[in-house]
């Protein structure tokens, strides 16, 4: 059974099931799995996914304990999704067969900057 490690926001949205669900029969790593599912997460505001965005700072996996460790950010430091997107991202990874458990850290340092997104992000957003 899966199981998390609750965030400390009470926002009942942190917990819902994210609409994919990532196929982890292939021989992708956890790590390149839980990216996968990471990228079904979107900003509510911007019709890019949140790794393209840049706001995913790392990821990793220990085997031994099956727990995921997350580092990203938001936008901003006021960024009104900020007691939702954390919460979308744990249950996100959770959804990958080998992870157990999930800690999602929220920074601001470095800050985000839109010279953190992808190519593919910058040009959906027309920065280019």
């Amino acid at each position: 059974m899966n199981t998390f490690v609750p965030l400390k926001l009470d926002d009942k949205e942190n917990h819902i099931k994210p609409v994919f669900v990532i196929d982890t029969s292939d021989s992708a790593s956890v790590e390149d799995n839980i990216i996968a599912a990471i990228k079904t997460v979107f900003d509510p505001e911007i019709p890019v996914d949140i790794y393209a965005l840049g706001l995913i700072y790392s990821v990793k996996y220990d085997a031994e304990s099956q727990k995921a460790d997350i580092v990203m950010t938001l936008t901003s430091p006021g960024c009104f999704a900020a007691g939702m997107i954390p919460g979308q991202v744990e249950q996100a990874a959770l959804q990958i067969a080998d992870v157990k458990s999930v800690h999602v850290e929220l920074t601001f340092d470095p800050p985000w900057d839109k010279e953190m997104m992808s190519e593919a992000a910058k040009l959906e957003l027309g920065f280019w």
